[in-house]
């Protein structure tokens, strides 16, 4: 492995993962600038084997974004509105479980909940809607916050970040999902989201929820103003902290979208560039089991093509996702089961409905 190339520094890489070596950042960086994509979509569909045999995860969910109103001016994002600015919205309990109501159904498994950062509320009000959520519906995992939340909340609350995740997990809070990492440096961070959590505490604050019993989602941004090398070092600091807590289920790469539909397509990331970061992350997240192919942001059709990239999750349903769209996703907003089982069989791998968790539901 591979049997692709006949690349000195390829093949010495090849080696280390064969071995089951961590690959440095220099050693990431050759796996950036080489041509040779199949030979590292290779080495990563092996070590996904390894790992993961020919199944591939998806699980039935439901996006809900209480609220759009936002502190933070993110260089990247076209979801947030200002207070009192035209599209700008705040659930209350009744608006919250109108929402649910009309898109339930009782094959899902999981609210995946993210917002704005929305000053105008106090902390009782997120709060109030993972207990709202758990009550009216107990059978549904509670995906909830980001770290740049949790980060959030402790300020507008005057309290600690762990404070805030026993209150949530007192609430009902089960999981947190991966986002406001955008990426991990703090050169990124100062360009592209200055107002939101610094890279060491949303790693701090991931690290809490691992003390804590939670096992939590990781994501990273690519796309933008971003070098491979930062790209690598967000890697580096998620596979460290991993080292010591084994909290992460999951490590899921976000493709930037543009600013507005009407952007140039120019702005959107490449396919090679795509795989190549999917595959990447397969090889350099060792202690990661899952790597997830995100489909709302690179389509159905990469998706297919990243299942033998590395990849072996395909996220879900979804029913409703807003925030990609909000930027220019040129994708559907939900999609069925019965389409995310073809998609997989149709890439000749086996469909494994999931819980939060990774517990297996139903092998199709």
């Amino acid at each position: 492995m591979p049997t692709l190339t006949s690349d000195k520094r390829m093949l010495e890489i090849s080696e280390k993962v064969s071995k089951g070596e961590r690959l440095t950042i220099e050693d990431g960086l050759y796996l950036y600038d080489t041509p040779d994509l199949l030979s590292i979509a290779q080495m990563a569909n092996k070590v996904n084997e390894e790992k993961n045999k020919n199944h591939v995860y998806f699980i039935q969910n439901l996006y809900i974004n209480p609220t759009n109103v936002c502190e933070a001016n993110c260089g990247f994002c076209g979801f947030k509105r200002k207070p009192g600015e035209d599209g700008a919205y705040t659930m209350d309990q009744a608006q919250l479980l109108e929402y649910v109501e009309k898109r339930w159904n009782d094959n899902i498994r999981e609210f995946h909940i993210v917002g704005g950062h929305n000053h105008e509320v106090p902390f009782d009000y997120y709060l109030d809607t993972v207990r709202t959520l758990k009550k009216h519906y107990p059978t549904a995992t509670i995906k909830a916050y980001t770290g740049a939340e949790i980060e959030f909340f402790s300020r507008i609350a005057g309290i600690s970040m762990k404070e805030v995740l026993e209150e949530l997990i007192k609430a009902g809070l089960d999981t947190m999902p991966g986002g406001g990492a955008e990426i991990l440096t703090e050169e990124y961070r100062a360009k592209m989201s200055p107002e939101k959590a610094s890279t060491d505490q949303w790693l701090e604050a991931h690290e809490i929820a691992h003390g804590l019993g939670l096992k939590t989602h990781a994501t990273m941004l690519y796309g933008s103003i971003e070098s491979y090398k930062e790209r690598l070092i967000h890697m580096d600091r998620l596979r460290q902290l991993q080292d010591r807590t084994n909290g992460y289920m999951v490590f899921i790469p976000l493709a930037m979208q543009p600013r507005s539909i009407n952007a140039g397509l120019k702005r959107r990331t490449s396919a090679f560039d795509d795989m190549r970061t999917l595959a990447i992350s397969r090889l350099m997240l060792d202690n990661f089991d899952h790597i997830k192919a995100y489909w709302i942001n690179i389509g159905v059709q990469l998706t297919q093509m990243a299942l033998t990239f590395g990849s072996d999750d395909i996220h879900g349903t979804l029913i409703e996702e807003r925030i990609s769209h909000a930027v220019g996703a040129l994708t559907s907003q939900g999609i069925t089961r019965d389409e995310l089982i073809h998609l997989i069989k149709t890439a000749g791998k086996v469909p494994v409905e999931r819980d939060t968790f990774y517990n297996q539901i139903k092998v199709y």
